[in-house]
Parts: C-alpha cells; sequence; structure tokens
C-alpha cells in the first residue's frame, strides 16, 4: 500500500464487502472497488491488486483511501462533482468583429 495508507478490514466490513461481490445485482463499479479492498486486507500489494482487478495503480490506491476514511459507505457512492466549466468572465474574453471567422466573400 502507498505510504501513509493503511487499514484493517473488520470482520463486518469483509462480510459486507464480500456480499457486494457474490450479489449478482450489485454494479460491477461496487464489486470491483470491494474487491480491492478485500485483496488489501489479505495483505496484497498494489502491484497483485492491479494484476488480479485490471485496475490502474492510482485506481487502487484512490479506493484504498476512500475506504480508508469513509469506511465500507464510501465505496458505493460516488464523490460530487461541480457542474462543469464555470462561464469566462466577460473582463478575460476577446471581442471579435461580428463577421470575424465568416468565409463570405
Amino acid at each position: 500500500m502507498r505510504n501513509g495508507i493503511s487499514f484493517t478490514v473488520s470482520a463486518s466490513d469483509r462480510q459486507r464487502l464480500q456480499a457486494i461481490v457474490a450479489a449478482p445485482g450489485s454494479p460491477q463499479k461496487h464489486v470491483w472497488r470491494a474487491r480491492i479492498v478485500l485483496l488489501s486486507g489479505d495483505g496484497l500489494g498494489t502491484s497483485a491488486i492491479m494484476a488480479e482487478t485490471d485496475k490502474s495503480k492510482t485506481c487502487v490506491w484512490r479506493w484504498q483511501e476512500r475506504f480508508m476514511h469513509e469506511g465500507g459507505g464510501g465505496l458505493l457512492r460516488d464523490r460530487s462533482r461541480l457542474p462543469g466549466k464555470a462561464p469566462v468572465p466577460p473582463k478575460h474574453r476577446r471581442d471579435r468583429p461580428p463577421d470575424a471567422g465568416s468565409a463570405a466573400a
């Protein structure tokens, strides 16, 4: 595991994560997140987890860290994001003449 990331998977967390992995109706993103944490709890290193789950190093680290800070519930929801880019303020825009860029001859 990455420096600063360490956790143990309790028996109740392990049972809950195994239920997510085993349930046929579980969303796949929840399944692989749970598998990352279960494999981490089994003592596998990042490279072994990457090979087992076919996920990137940053992905493995992200879900290890999320579990460490938020527990099993953190694996089942996505973080909220800001809604798109903020518009460019008028003082930073370059004004173009109305015909700029048109191919009228």
